[in-house]
Order: structure tokens, then C-alpha cells, then sequence
């Protein structure tokens, strides 16, 4: 009787696999992307449920991180901690495979610790290479799909 009553409110609530989000500051992001090296090409997302340009683009990411085998997404939530609830809605949403992040640190510091060229604006990406594991490419704000397609070529072959 349990198992069913656990198996329905897997189904209520649409996923039995609901996703983590870990706090982290930005010493403890650039030290997680580093283990991809030699490994896989990065793509850091900064993002918020506020940012409407953010949420229109995150779909795209989700599908570009299913379909090309050595990139990995790193999303990171520059919510508030309190939050966390409304982002997991969120990512679980968005089919959302792996666990993700939440900001947990000040602003100014979070932001220059990502990057000094940074001026906080959101959405913001970063495409680090595979083997060397160096920024390749970085921008503000939504873009197409297009221009995420020739920054991780770029990544994928330095």
C-alpha cells in the first residue's frame, strides 16, 4: 500500500527525480567547472526567474547540453536563497536532468569572482574549452542559438 500511495504522489507532484539546488559562492562555481577539463566544454549560465530574456533562452540551453555529448551546462541561480523552492519548480519544468546552483554570495563579489568584464547584467555566459579549460567565449544578455552553436565549436576543438 505504500509503494502505490509513494507512486502516486510521484505522479502528483511530476517527478520522482526532483533535481537538487546547491548553494555556492563563486570560488566554489570556478572549482566545479574545472573538473570538466580535458573532460567536456563548459557552458556557465547565470540566470534568475525574474529575468524574462533568461527564462525564454533556457530551454534552448537544456536541449544544446541533451544534444551534444561532451558539453556540460552549469546553470546558476542569481535568486535569492529563499527562493529555492520556485527555482526547483522551475527546473523540473524545464526537464531539468542535473542538479543545478544558487548563488550564495554578495552581488559585487559573486559577480567579479564569475568575471572582472562582467557588469552583472542578466543572462550571462561563459563557454569554457574542453581540454584547456579557458573562457572561450562569454556574453551578456539573450542570444540566439546560433551564436551558442559557434562558442561551443569553438570550445569543443581548444
Amino acid at each position: 500500500m505504500r509503494l502505490i500511495r509513494n507512486l502516486f504522489l510521484c505522479l502528483l507532484v511530476s517527478s520522482c527525480n526532483k533535481i537538487e539546488v546547491q548553494p555556492l559562492n563563486s570560488n566554489q562555481l570556478i572549482s566545479h567547472i574545472k573538473t570538466f577539463k580535458g573532460e567536456k566544454a563548459v557552458i556557465l549560465n547565470v540566470w534568475a526567474l525574474w529575468c524574462v530574456p533568461c527564462v525564454e533562452e533556457f530551454p534552448m540551453i537544456v536541449e544544446l547540453g541533451e544534444e551534444i555529448k561532451d558539453l556540460e551546462i552549469v546553470f546558476i541561480s542569481a535568486d535569492f536563497e529563499d527562493q529555492v523552492d520556485e527555482v526547483i519548480t522551475f527546473l523540473n519544468e524545464q526537464k531539468l536532468r542535473s542538479d543545478s546552483f544558487i548563488k550564495r554570495e554578495k552581488d559585487e563579489s559573486f559577480i567579479f569572482g564569475i568575471s572582472p568584464q562582467w557588469s552583472g547584467s542578466l543572462p550571462y555566459t561563459v563557454v569554457y574549452s574542453k581540454e584547456a579549460g579557458i573562457i572561450v567565449d562569454s556574453w551578456e544578455g539573450k542570444k540566439p542559438e546560433s551564436r551558442f552553436r559557434a562558442a561551443i565549436n569553438i570550445a569543443l576543438s581548444s
